[in-house]
């Protein structure tokens, strides 16, 4: 059995959990194809199978809400030097 839910422009999306293209090509305010590109290049999480692409709305809102960064041990901000003479 497919969950289904209705996002705030009326879409009806399967798996709620899930996101849709189309629905982050609105989010972003960008074509369907640029999505697609920035899938294919990383910029946006997502597993590709077979010819699909899955985005969880998990990963996609935590993208968003850091702005696309990515954490981990190689981006840690740099400490603060004081040069002492």
């Amino acid at each position: 059995m497919t969950r289904t839910h209705t996002d705030p422009a009326g879409v009806i999306c399967a798996q709620a959990n899930r996101m849709s293209v189309e629905e982050i090509a609105r989010r972003l305010d960008i074509g369907r194809l640029a999505v697609y590109a920035m899938l294919e290049q990383g910029i946006l999480p997502g597993i590709r199978l077979g010819r699909r692409w899955i985005i969880t709305r998990h990963a996609y809102e935590e993208w968003e809400r850091t702005c696309g960064t990515r954490g981990g041990p190689g981006l840690q901000p740099q400490t603060e030097v004081t040069v002492v003479n």
